[in-house]
């Protein structure tokens, strides 16, 4: 099997900086796996909500999560700060695919990469809903 090549840093035009903690190591002296998931989750979310997108308490559609995914090229470990990037790779007509970059510190490779789909639905009937004009214009702006 092929390794697949980490992405750039320059490849994001969006980014989020994250520190690690002292409770993300797992016994092995790094992020634990599932500890990626939360970098991804919060780079997502941030750019939502920091951007008019998403009001946790208000927002009548609401992303739920179809599949998600991380490719692991490099350990990150406590004290590394995380400098999350993030892009759209797929913007469909309900849907969004996000890609996310891990970078520890300074490095311009990824230590990881990871994705996330989310569908948008209505909020109280969880059935899909057509992506907003004003989602899809921000969400273009960061879209390769």
């Amino acid at each position: 099997m092929t390794r697949p090549t980490p992405p750039r840093r320059e490849d994001y035009p969006h980014t989020l900086t994250i520190p690690t903690r002292w409770n993300d190591n797992d016994i092995y002296g790094h992020v634990n796996n599932a500890v990626y998931y939360y970098f991804i989750d919060t780079v997502v979310n941030c750019y939502l909500i920091d951007n008019g997108l998403l009001d946790l308490k208000k927002s009548e559609t609401i992303g739920l999560a179809v599949d998600t995914g991380c490719k692991f090229f490099d350990s990150i470990e406590y004290p590394d700060i995380v400098h999350a990037g993030l892009r759209v790779s797929k913007l469909g007509n309900s849907s969004v695919t996000y890609d996310i970059g891990m970078f520890k510190n300074d490095d311009t490779v990824a230590a990881a990469q990871g994705h996330f789909v989310h569908v948008y639905v209505d909020e109280k009937t969880r059935r899909p809903v057509r992506i907003s004009d004003k989602m899809r214009k921000k969400l273009g702006e960061i879209t390769i």
